[in-house]
């Protein structure tokens, strides 16, 4: 089996081709070939047993979907796109890495369809932004995708497409709703959403945090490892059980602000709260009052997609993934 891997250097694709390398197999055959690609040059799994080929390139720019396709991969995971504050920034940028490589890289599977039949699984990232205010809680399956973001809007047009393209057999499709990431490691990015994970990663090594929102604030959540889980689940998936409706909103966790603080509390301890500094983001309110508070995902649970039922298990998950178990504010 050759698996690509589109945003291979972002942190949901390394964690993916980690997780790949680890098992070997997808779906019960053999990995034998993994091609990674990014903007960046991607990072070499250690340990995988196969082929890996490491690619610097931009979905978007012409000829590089045809050339990604050309290899015939048999798993496709879209995760490239730019997050959603830089997208709302910067419309131009937005469009042309979140809505024309999608478009391209399913064109070229469409063409490659044609010329000999070729018909991957395609495993697309969307986003719970497709959804927004006002909503009600919990979201249910059947709700309307009225986006409030231009990262939102892009997304949701990147579910059409893919239902469309399922819908004509040039491949098969599931597109995977992310809940916000939570707890990210590494250092902080453009996305809107980022305090989330700041203000639990940072304090549990010591360190100060912003909280730009107000601790009733309440949101959907997930953790790498979940995230990772439902992307291996798609790709793995009987297709005829999804049936027509091919995006799907993932379970997660619904958490207020406050309520994550206070997970932080039980497990790391008031000095680590105490690093917590507020300062209010008008911008950034006025995105996250349109947000998505928690969803029904009766579909993914049926489905058998799966995530963590408390905060506490996010941090502890956090700490064992990226801390090695180490709690250096811990009570």
């Amino acid at each position: 089996m050759h698996i690509l891997i589109i945003g291979a250097a972002g942190m949901v694709g390394r964690k993916l081709a980690q997780r790949l390398t680890k098992d070997g197999t997808l779906g019960g055959r053999a990995i034998k070939a993994m091609t990674l690609v990014d903007v960046f040059t991607p990072d070499n799994p250690d340990g995988f047993a196969g082929k890996v080929a490491l690619k610097t390139a931009d979905l978007s720019a012409p000829g590089e979907a045809a050339r990604l396709v050309s290899g015939r991969p048999d798993v496709i995971f879209h995760l490239a796109a730019i997050v959603s504050g830089e997208a709302e920034l910067d419309f131009d940028k937005g469009y042309r890495i979140n809505l024309d490589g999608t478009r391209y890289l399913f064109d070229a599977i469409r063409i490659a369809n044609g010329e000999d039949g070729y018909k991957p699984r395609v495993v697309f990232t969307s986003s719970i932004a497709v959804f927004g205010a006002p909503l009600p809680y919990p979201i249910p399956d059947e709700f309307h995708t009225t986006p409030l973001t231009s990262y939102g809007t892009q997304k949701a047009i990147g579910e059409l497409l893919l239902s469309d393209y399922s819908r004509r057999g040039f491949f098969d499709g599931i597109g995977i709703r992310l809940p916000t990431v939570c707890i990210r490691p590494g250092k902080p990015n453009k996305a809107a959403s980022g305090f989330f994970s700041n203000i639990l990663r940072e304090p549990l090594v010591g360190q100060p945090a912003v909280l730009p929102v107000s601790d009733d604030v309440r949101h959907w959540h997930a953790s790498p490892r979940s995230a990772v889980g439902f992307l291996i689940h798609g790709a793995t998936i009987d297709v005829d059980k999804v049936g027509p409706r091919r995006n799907l909103s993932m379970p997660g966790l619904s958490a207020t602000v406050g309520e994550q603080i206070e997970a932080l509390r039980r497990v790391a301890g008031d000095k680590a709260v105490a690093l917590i500094r507020r300062e209010p983001d008008e911008m950034i309110m006025r995105m996250c009052a349109g947000w998505a508070p928690g969803f029904g995902a009766e579909r993914a649970i049926a489905l058998g997609f799966t995530a963590e039922r408390s905060f506490d298990e996010i941090i502890e998950v956090y700490i064992e993934d990226e801390l090695d178990g180490k709690r250096p504010l811990a009570v």
